[in-house]
Protein backbone atom coordinates (compact mmCIF):
# COMPACT_ATOMS: atom_id res chain seq x y z
CA UNK A 1 0.00 0.00 0.00
CA UNK A 2 2.95 2.45 0.74
CA UNK A 3 4.62 2.04 -2.72
CA UNK A 4 1.28 2.80 -4.31
CA UNK A 5 0.85 5.88 -2.54
CA UNK A 6 4.74 6.62 -3.30
CA UNK A 7 3.95 6.01 -7.01
CA UNK A 8 0.57 8.22 -6.76
CA UNK A 9 1.94 11.06 -5.10
CA UNK A 10 5.08 11.18 -7.08
CA UNK A 11 3.30 11.90 -9.77
CA UNK A 12 1.04 14.04 -8.37
CA UNK A 13 4.31 16.04 -7.12
CA UNK A 14 5.37 15.66 -10.63
CA UNK A 15 2.27 18.00 -11.55
CA UNK A 16 2.36 20.43 -8.98
CA UNK A 17 5.79 21.20 -10.23
CA UNK A 18 4.71 21.76 -14.01
CA UNK A 19 2.11 24.36 -12.26
CA UNK A 20 4.64 26.09 -10.70
CA UNK A 21 7.64 25.19 -13.01
CA UNK A 22 8.86 28.83 -13.40
CA UNK A 23 9.05 29.49 -9.22
CA UNK A 24 10.66 26.04 -8.47
CA UNK A 25 13.36 26.55 -11.19
CA UNK A 26 14.33 30.25 -9.57
CA UNK A 27 14.17 29.27 -5.97
CA UNK A 28 17.28 27.16 -4.95
CA UNK A 29 15.31 26.10 -1.56
CA UNK A 30 12.01 24.86 -3.65
CA UNK A 31 14.24 23.42 -6.57
CA UNK A 32 15.89 21.18 -4.08
CA UNK A 33 12.88 20.11 -1.79
CA UNK A 34 11.09 19.24 -5.65
CA UNK A 35 14.75 16.63 -6.43
CA UNK A 36 14.42 15.44 -2.84
CA UNK A 37 10.47 14.97 -2.77
CA UNK A 38 10.30 13.04 -6.03
CA UNK A 39 12.97 11.29 -5.69
CA UNK A 40 12.73 10.27 -2.05
CA UNK A 41 8.96 9.13 -3.17
CA UNK A 42 10.34 7.38 -5.99
CA UNK A 43 12.50 5.71 -3.67
CA UNK A 44 9.96 4.71 -1.44
CA UNK A 45 8.35 2.67 -4.13
CA UNK A 46 12.01 0.99 -4.87
CA UNK A 47 11.91 -0.12 -1.15
CA UNK A 48 8.56 -1.73 -1.21
CA UNK A 49 9.29 -3.20 -4.22
CA UNK A 50 12.50 -4.83 -3.40
CA UNK A 51 10.77 -5.80 -0.01
CA UNK A 52 8.10 -7.71 -2.48
CA UNK A 53 9.93 -9.99 -4.70
CA UNK A 54 9.64 -13.87 -3.17
CA UNK A 55 11.71 -16.06 -2.27
CA UNK A 56 14.53 -13.86 -0.63
CA UNK A 57 16.01 -14.48 2.81
CA UNK A 58 15.70 -11.54 5.65
CA UNK A 59 19.19 -10.40 4.93
CA UNK A 60 18.38 -9.64 1.60
CA UNK A 61 15.71 -7.69 2.18
CA UNK A 62 17.35 -6.11 5.11
CA UNK A 63 20.10 -5.10 2.80
CA UNK A 64 18.31 -3.90 0.20
CA UNK A 65 16.21 -1.52 2.68
CA UNK A 66 19.59 -0.34 4.01
CA UNK A 67 21.14 0.13 0.69
CA UNK A 68 17.86 2.54 -0.74
CA UNK A 69 17.50 4.12 2.53
CA UNK A 70 21.24 5.31 2.45
CA UNK A 71 20.75 6.34 -1.49
CA UNK A 72 17.53 8.08 -0.06
CA UNK A 73 19.71 9.27 3.11
CA UNK A 74 22.60 10.98 0.53
CA UNK A 75 20.23 12.61 -1.62
CA UNK A 76 17.99 14.40 0.90
CA UNK A 77 21.44 15.79 2.37
CA UNK A 78 22.60 16.69 -0.31
CA UNK A 79 19.74 18.38 -1.79
CA UNK A 80 19.84 20.28 1.59
CA UNK A 81 23.50 21.04 1.88
CA UNK A 82 22.61 23.19 -2.13
CA UNK A 83 19.40 24.99 -0.23
CA UNK A 84 21.38 25.73 2.92
CA UNK A 85 24.25 27.47 0.28
CA UNK A 86 21.78 29.57 -1.21
CA UNK A 87 20.41 30.61 2.24
CA UNK A 88 16.62 31.16 1.43
CA UNK A 89 15.46 30.39 4.84
CA UNK A 90 15.58 26.19 5.37
CA UNK A 91 14.91 25.29 9.07
CA UNK A 92 16.83 23.31 10.60
CA UNK A 93 14.27 21.18 12.25
CA UNK A 94 13.33 19.81 8.73
CA UNK A 95 16.96 18.88 8.25
CA UNK A 96 17.26 17.07 11.72
CA UNK A 97 13.49 14.83 11.02
CA UNK A 98 14.17 13.48 7.64
CA UNK A 99 17.69 12.66 8.56
CA UNK A 100 16.23 10.86 11.67
CA UNK A 101 13.11 9.02 9.84
CA UNK A 102 16.65 8.14 7.21
CA UNK A 103 18.57 6.98 10.07
CA UNK A 104 16.01 5.12 12.30
CA UNK A 105 14.93 3.15 8.66
CA UNK A 106 18.59 2.03 8.46
CA UNK A 107 18.82 1.45 12.04
CA UNK A 108 15.60 -1.14 11.78
CA UNK A 109 17.24 -2.72 8.42
CA UNK A 110 20.73 -3.50 10.54
CA UNK A 111 18.54 -5.01 13.49
CA UNK A 112 16.33 -7.19 10.90
CA UNK A 113 19.68 -8.62 8.80
CA UNK A 114 20.72 -9.85 12.42
CA UNK A 115 17.52 -12.10 12.59
CA UNK A 116 15.37 -9.44 15.04
CA UNK A 117 11.76 -9.01 13.12
CA UNK A 118 11.71 -5.80 15.30
CA UNK A 119 13.80 -4.28 12.98
CA UNK A 120 11.81 -5.01 9.93
CA UNK A 121 8.64 -2.93 11.56
CA UNK A 122 10.82 -0.52 12.61
CA UNK A 123 12.14 0.25 9.12
CA UNK A 124 8.36 0.22 8.10
CA UNK A 125 7.18 2.62 9.83
CA UNK A 126 9.89 5.02 9.38
CA UNK A 127 9.18 4.07 5.76
CA UNK A 128 5.72 5.45 6.39
CA UNK A 129 7.47 8.10 8.23
CA UNK A 130 9.16 9.45 5.23
CA UNK A 131 6.53 9.10 3.26
CA UNK A 132 3.88 11.27 5.56
CA UNK A 133 7.74 13.93 5.73
CA UNK A 134 7.27 13.91 1.69
CA UNK A 135 3.79 14.62 1.63
CA UNK A 136 4.31 17.50 3.89
CA UNK A 137 7.54 18.51 1.91
CA UNK A 138 5.60 18.36 -1.69
CA UNK A 139 2.67 20.63 0.34
CA UNK A 140 5.32 23.40 1.06
CA UNK A 141 6.43 23.47 -2.50
CA UNK A 142 3.07 24.52 -3.48
CA UNK A 143 2.74 26.66 -0.95
CA UNK A 144 5.71 28.23 -0.88
CA UNK A 145 4.93 28.99 -4.50
CA UNK A 146 2.11 30.44 -3.82
CA UNK A 147 1.65 34.09 -4.47
CA UNK A 148 -1.44 35.81 -3.31
CA UNK A 149 -3.03 38.57 -6.15
CA UNK A 150 -3.26 41.24 -4.91
CA UNK A 151 -6.60 43.01 -3.74
CA UNK A 152 -8.44 46.14 -5.50
CA UNK A 153 -7.92 49.30 -3.48
CA UNK A 154 -11.25 51.33 -4.08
Amino acid sequence: MVGTGAVTLTGLVFVAMSLNLKDIAVDATHRNRAINTLTGLALVFMRCALVLMGGQHHRSVAAELCVVAGISFAIFVKGYQKAIRSGNGLRVTRIVGGSLVHLTEMIGAAVFFFGYIAGLYIAAIAIVANTCYMITAAWLLVMGTFKPEAQPTS
